[in-house]
This record gives C-alpha cells, structure tokens and sequence, in this order.
C-alpha cells in the first residue's frame, strides 16, 4: 500500500461494528413495528446510535462494518466455532437489509467481506491507520477488539458512553492490550463456542498474565500451578493454541477498496424520504448535516486515496529444486550484505534434530525454499550435497547473517558437521532488548509490527498428537511457510534495527551483551552435563517410600483416607470435617488449598505441615528423580537443557528440559538432586556463585554511605545491618537481629512491605514497620533510590540497568492499585536484577574468551541464577580456581567490588 499524507489526519478514522451495533439495538430496545406489523426497532436503535456517533466525531472517513454471510476461516480452524449460537430471529433478519439500505442512502460506508468477520476488518484498518500515525475510534461492545487498542485506537460504546484507551482495558480487564488475546484464550468464550481452560475466570486468567507476561511464559511454568487449577491448565495444553487462534482478529484482511471509498457522502434525499416513509420514521432531513465539510473532498484526499487497501506486499517465493537455481541463488548470497535464512527440521530437539529443509532472503517479498529432506518422491535436491555446497557460506564470519532465535540454527547445523559463524542479527533479540515484555515469537513479532498474519506451523502440519514433523508436509505446503519465515525475519530486522540504532545503550546491549552470548550458550547446551541415573534411581525409590509415609501420616491425622494429591478431597477434610479455619478463597469462593496458604496454617496445624512435604517430594520426583534419567541424550550420555534469552523480562536467563535453576538448593532432597550431576573421570565440578550482588547493586544504585561502609568493612553485611538498625556493637549482633536484618535487606530488594516482612518473621505489623523506618533512617540513600526509581518509572515508562538495559513497567500510572503498586516493586527491583543477570552474562562472555586462549581443560556447562558451572580436568583445577573470579569479578566496575565463592568437588552439590 503506498503510505501518504492521512486523508482523515484531522478527524478520527471511525469504525462502526455493525453487526454489534445492529444486535445491541434489536435486544437492548423496546420491539417497535410499523402499522404493517413489520419489525423496525433495530434499524431506529442502529440510527440512532449512528447519528449521536457521527455527530461526536464528525468523521470526514469512516466504514460500517457487518459480518458477511457464509463461513469465516474460523469455521475451518473449529468446526464447532458459535456452534451454540441460536439462529438469527426472523424479526431481526427482515430488518438486515432495509437498514444497509439505509446506510448507504445516508451516506456513510458499508463494508462487508467474505471469509472474515466484522472484528477482523475493523482490526485491519485500525493497524493501517496506525501504522500511519492516524487516529482511529472503532464504536463496538465486543471485548475482542481491547486486542487492538493502543495510543492510535481507541474503543467506544455509544450505548454505555465509556472509553478504552490502553489504560482503560488495564482498568477494566486487568491486562495490557497485547495481553488481551492470551487472556482470552484461557477463559474461552460460551458465545462463540471458544473452549477455555476449565474453572479459569477473569481473575485467575489476569494474575496469571501479571505474574508470567504470557501464555508462552504460562505454559513453561504449568508445572508450577498448583491445585485442581493447575491440573485444569495442564489437561488444556493441546486446546489452548486452537483458542488462541480462534480469538485472534486478523490484521491482514485483502480489501478491495481504497481510502476514497470511505470517505462519507452526501446524503440521497429522496432514498432516504422513501425508507423513511416505509418505515414510518419521523424527520427524514436529519442527515442533511452531513452535506457539509464532512463530505468535502479535496485534491490531497483524491490523491491520498487512490490505491487498494492491501496490507500484503506482493511476494515470489522460489523453490530451489534445480542446479541452475541453486548456483544462481548462492551466488545472490554470496554478493549480499548480508542475508536472512532459517532451518526445517524434524524435531524441536536440537541434539536429535536433522535438517529437512533451508530457506533464504536478500530483499523483503522475495525469499527462497530448498527442500532436501521430506518424506514425498518429488524431486529434491541431495542434502548431504547442498549442506557441503553452503559449509563455506554458512561458516565464514565475514559474512553477515540474520535470523530469529539462531542458537537453534546453529545448533542443528552441527549435528551436519557445520558451524555456523558471522552471527550478526537475531530478530528474537533485537525485538527482547528494545521491550522485553512483549512477546518474542515470530507470528506475534510480525503480527504486531508488520501487521502480517503469518503462515503457522499449526496451519500446515496440523494439531496434538497427529501433528506431522516438517519431512512429513507436502514441499507444496511447506515451501510457502519456510521461505515466508525467512522473508519475514529479514521484514522485522529492517523494522528493529534503525530502531536500535536511534538508542545507543540498547544498541550497546545488543551488540556487546546478548550477540556475543548467543553462541557461548550454544555450546553449554551442546556440551550438557553429566548426570548419574543410577543414583537418582535410587533417590526415586527413596522418595516414593517417603511419599508413602507422608501420605499415611496424612490419612492418620485426617482420620480417613483420601487422595493426597487431590486439592478438592483435600479441601473437604481441612475445612468441613477438621474444621481448620479459611484463611483465603479461590476466585470461584472455595477455600483455597493453595501453597501460601497451607504455609501459613502448617504454622499451627499438622496434616497442612504434611500436605506441603508431601507435594515438595512429589514435585522433584516427577520433575527431576524420575525424568532427567529419560532426558539423557543416546548419543552423548548427557543431560542438555535450553537456554532462553528472550523469556525474563529482566535479562535473566531462563532453561527448560530440564529446567535446571529450579532445582532446590536449600533442602536435602535438593542438595541431593545436585550430587547426581557428576565430573567425568579426571576432571571436576567447580562452581563460581557470585556473593550478594543484588544487595551490592543496590550499595552502588543507591550510594547510601552506611551500605557502602557495611561491604567496604568486610564484615558480615547483615551483621553489620543489624548493627545499624538496632543501634548495638557488632559483635553483640544476636542471630535473630540478624535474621531480622537479612530479611529487611533482602525484602526491600523485592519491594516487601511491612506486612510481608511481619509475616516472614513472624512478628506483628507494627513492630515490622518500625524495623522498616528505622532501616531507613540508617540508610537514606535507600529510601531515596526507591523514591527516585519510583518517580523515573512513572515519567519514563521505563528503568534502566548500569549497563543500560530498558526495562519498561507499563502499568506504573495504571488506575488499579494493585497492578500499580505491582509495578512499583518491579521497577525497583527490576534495576538490580538486570544489572545482575547483564553481569553475569558478561562474566561468560569474558571467560568464554579467555578458555580460548587459556589452553586448559576446562568448559561452562551450566549457568543458574548468579552461579556459573565449570567442568575441569583435575591438573587445571588450581588455576581455572584462580583465574575465573577474578574474570567474574572484574567484568564491572562498581562503587562496591564484587565477590565470587569459588567450590570445587567432584559433583555440583559439593562445588557448591
């Protein structure tokens, strides 16, 4: 579409949901009918409606918008899509066409088009508008459209009179925008026939998108959603795709039409003295108004309107299957700049994964597909042979490459004996550094910038247990997908980057932080870890005896037996038979079994206390005992986790299968987990923790002298904490000052209120919040971080980390007090956890480079939380002791120098 000056830039673009409109009227008004007895109350109400719209705005462009007849794609995705939806009353029918008749007479756009619905149309000319900087006013009472809301669209009700702005869909659902469609895939829709996640409501749908930023995020953690709830959640994995995409409006609807064609008319008179008189309404001339600067056109607007609305660039993409376009094709690569390419695969595996297919682009709509593996007898080029053709490309680092989240490129390039070099661009990256807390995948990614719906793997390959992996799909099916992937990426580069460019410090973490970590990453999770399956055999049988005597003990205190692992059984015998009291309720009213709360009653009561215990053990051996002996690759003999650099929203890196920073390690069962992770025959496992950092961050953010004093004396900080709070000598510090000081420090990091620091000392309110003063007092540089954090936030939209990492709190102004004072914590604490988390990826970068040089038998196998693991051959033991904190150490320099415990043994638990 070509891009000019906005023919409505001085009036809103506005967008009627005609088909809300319409039954609205028909359900919300007294029924009225002519003298001939036919139905005409919808059309008045639609008028009306329409009139006091017009009238507000004084659109000079607008479009009312109806669902088309017949079937939607949606139909095709869920053939039981509004399956429950009762069919159009007859009253309501007869009164569909008189009114577009109306409309149309009237002056104003009607649109309707096939396949899509009305939502989808109106959120393909909102993004349009937007992408133009114009402002758009979509009139609707649907929910789905909050989806489309940003500081260009906002939503209104002309039957209520209410706004939505992005503020206003926080306020009224408790999620952001971008949020709208993951929240209402888990809570499903009865109308549309959409399936939710069982029991999920609002609320619980909105705390979890506050807590994990998205279903993605969700989903990685469904293991950690405790109750009926979280099995609930667990049961709807294979679902919850399908109801995404069911509420997902599409922002690339094909139109036929150009911004001329929704610029408004000048009334038909005598049309509308014609309807008027069949319907027996009063006051035809009232659209006379519209004849005035409303229907003006001028030679900007004509000019302004002349092309289609197409939102779709036209595309070529080739499928290589011949020599000739194959050398024709490396020979474009080889004179790029650089270039966009993406890998097909048989598995998400990257250690078992084998290439199906590669798929290249220069230049945005043209992109090529090399089919080399899939299962059919079309004609296809030999793989073996073409990887040996591209070795040299794909491994020369002079030469540019692009792609979207390349660690697992260049992982599976390996496993064909190639490694890929010249990793210049990531997409995934580009979009995480400028805002971390969106999402980061692909089809979002090019659905939010691009304004494209892109071809998804679920759409070619199918879904749940009969989905085809990519050698199985049709190269006619596949080829599109692939080459769009690359295209795509190539698309999204040339959107981040000059955004990148204008910002220097998040250019700084781009290029200097994640960039260099990208391939270090790759080659911890290609080099694994050792783990003895034996041994947690054992701890697996172990555990299930305890289990079984947890769960006797449990059946003996309730008097009764039941299923320990049931939260509804579980809520019978605490509440109605035992009689313990309801701290809490679930968001549908019922006594909540949920883990805080069995921790505060465990404190007075025994079969919470057992309860706890028993779903603690279970959890590690479903998750760890049991499952990392499955997780051993055949081919290494090792345990290979992935890292994600793009899921926490404060730079922190995150791993699954398995998740290994989950692992506990302040329990025996947890310390007895890490013995499991062993050193190879002569060498060891050394780890190096970094000492306090946050705590030492906050010294260096804050300058507050008593901190900085308390690390510079080389004492016991919290002693010395404990010292100033409580106004005693030092070495007269009692343990439970002590405590009381860790707490207070390591809670205000957390943004702890004085309630919460009550509870985890169990002491009263009050006394909580005279220890919390009275930090204060000792510390005012702290109090006044905060304050100044806070106030940041709140101009910003934003904090920043040393290194200069954005970390955006979009609810920081929000009206909800709580998500507001949600993000106030987070933008505390959001400072010294990414600076913690830039550190630590510093540290691996330096140390990455010194290996290379060092010439020692020593190599990262793991990195959790501030601790980085080392596997070393037993004669460099000493030396990889001594060098890799001070490369730790000295990766930053701070107002308070950084410390790094150093262990060795010869499994995790003892380096530790």
């Amino acid at each position: 579409m070509t891009t000019t000056s906005a023919p409505f830039s001085n009036h809103p673009l506005v967008l009627v949901d005609g088909s809300s409109y319409l039954y609205r009227a028909f359900h919300g008004l007294p029924p009225l009918t002519n003298t001939k007895g036919a139905p005409t109350g919808a059309i008045y109400g639609v008028l009306r409606m329409l009139k006091k719209l017009v009238a507000q705005y004084q659109p000079t462009h607008m479009a009312v918008i109806f669902d088309a007849k017949g079937k939607t794609f949606r139909n095709d995705l869920y053939a039981q899509y509004k399956a429950n939806r009762p069919p159009m009353p007859d009253d309501l029918r007869s009164q569909i066409e008189p009114l577009h008749a109306l409309i149309r007479a009237i002056g104003l756009p009607l649109v309707e088009v096939s396949g899509v619905e009305a939502d989808d149309v109106m959120g393909t000319l909102a993004l349009m508008a937007s992408q133009q900087g114009w402002t758009t006013v979509i009139s609707t009472g649907d929910k789905d459209l909050a989806q489309v809301v940003n500081e260009h669209v906002t939503l209104v009700n002309t039957m209520s009179d209410t706004r939505l702005d992005p503020a206003g869909v926080v306020e009224k659902f408790g999620v952001r925008p971008n949020q709208i469609i993951d929240y209402l895939a888990l809570i499903g829709d009865t109308s549309d026939n959409i399936p939710g996640v069982p029991k999920v409501g609002p609320k619980t749908a909105a705390k979890w998108l506050a807590e994990y930023g998205s279903i993605d995020e969700l989903l990685v953690h469904a293991n950690d959603i405790k109750g009926k709830i979280g099995e609930n959640l667990r049961a709807s994995l294979d679902q919850i795709p399908l109801s995404r995409a069911l509420t997902t409006i599409k922002t690339d609807v094909p139109l036929d039409f150009g911004w001329a064609q929704l610029q408004l008319q000048s009334p038909q008179v005598d049309t509308i003295g014609q309807l008027y008189q069949e319907l027996e309404f009063k006051n035809p001339n009232e659209w006379n108004s519209l004849s005035t600067e409303q229907t003006k056109t001028v030679a900007s607007v004509i000019e302004a309107s002349a092309s289609v609305l197409s939102p779709v660039t036209p595309v070529t993409y080739e499928t290589i299957v011949s020599e000739e376009a194959l050398q024709r094709w490396l020979a474009i690569l080889e004179a790029a700049d650089y270039f966009s390419f993406d890998t097909e695969t048989t598995s998400l595996n990257y250690m078992t994964a084998s290439i199906v297919g590669l798929s290249f682009c220069v230049e945005a709509g043209i992109a090529a597909y090399i089919p080399l593996a899939h299962d059919e007898a079309s004609p296809q080029l030999p793989r073996d042979q073409v990887l040996l053709r591209f070795k040299p490309l794909l491994e020369n680092a002079a030469k540019a490459k692009l792609g979207q989240n390349l660690k697992y490129d260049k992982n599976v390039l390996a496993n064909h004996g190639i490694e890929l070099k010249g990793i210049v661009y990531d997409t995934m990256l580009e979009s995480y550094v400028l805002d971390s807390t969106e999402r980061h995948n692909m089809d979002s990614l090019a659905k939010k910038h691009l304004g494209i719906d892109t071809i998804h793997f679920e759409d070619i390959a199918g879904k749940g247990a009969k989905q085809l992996t990519f050698n199985q799909i049709s190269i006619a099916k596949a080829a599109p997908y692939a080459a769009e992937d690359a295209d795509i990426t190539l698309r999204l580069h040339q959107h981040f980057w000059p955004k990148l460019a204008q910002e220097p410090s998040l250019r700084k973490v781009f290029e200097e932080i994640e960039m260099p970590l990208l391939p270090i990453l790759s080659k911890i999770e290609r080099t694994g870890v050792l783990v003895d399956a034996a041994m947690l055999g054992e701890q697996s049988q172990q555990l299930a005896q305890r289990l079984t005597e947890l769960e006797s003990q449990a059946w003996s205190v309730a008097g009764e037996t039941f299923n320990v692992g049931s939260p509804k059984q579980l809520q019978t015998i605490l509440y109605d038979k035992l009689g313990i009291p309801v701290l809490q309720k679930t968001p549908t009213g019922q006594p909540s079994t949920a883990e805080s709360v069995l921790s505060d009653l465990a404190e007075r009561y025994e079969l919470p206390k057992v309860i706890l215990e028993y779903r603690s053990l279970s959890k590690l051996k479903s998750t760890y005992t049991d499952r990392l002996p499955e997780q051993i690759c055949a081919y290494t003999g090792r345990v290979h986790t992935s890292y994600h650099q793009a899921v926490a929203a404060t730079g922190r890196l995150s791993s699954s299968d398995p998740n290994l920073q989950n692992i506990p390690v302040r329990t025996e069962e947890g310390r007895r987990i890490r013995q499991a992770f062993v050193a190879p025959a002569g060498a060891k496992i050394l780890a190096a923790d970094y000492s306090q950092i946050e705590l030492r961050i906050m010294a260096h953010l804050s300058s507050d002298k008593g901190l900085l004093q308390a690390f510079a004396s080389g004492s016991d900080v919290h002693s010395a904490t404990a010292a100033e709070v409580f106004a005693v000598p030092l070495e007269q510090v009692t343990k439970d000052q002590r405590r009381s000081a860790k707490a207070i420090n390591f809670g205000l990091i957390y943004g702890m209120s004085a309630f919460g620091l009550a509870k985890q000392l169990s002491i009263g309110r009050n006394e909580a919040q005279a220890y919390v003063d009275l930090y204060f007092r000792r510390y005012p540089g702290v109090k006044e971080y905060m304050e100044s954090t806070r106030a940041f936030a709140r101009q910003q939209g934003y904090v920043e980390t040393l290194l200069g990492r954005r970390l955006y709190v979009p609810d920081i102004n929000a009206r909800n007090a709580q998500m507001r004072q949600y993000a106030e914590r987070t933008a505390i604490n959001a400072p010294m956890q990414g600076t913690a988390a830039d550190i630590i990826k510093l540290a691996m970068i330096r140390i990455d480079q010194w290996l290379q040089t060092a010439q020692i038998g020593c190599r990262m196998i793991m990195q959790v939380h501030d601790e980085l693991v080392f596997e070393v051959q037993e004669a460099d033991v000493e030396i990889a002791k001594r060098e890799i904190p001070v490369h730790m150490a000295s990766v930053i320099n701070m107002a308070v120098p950084l410390e790094v415990a150093v262990g060795v043994g010869d499994n995790w638990n003892e380096a530790h």
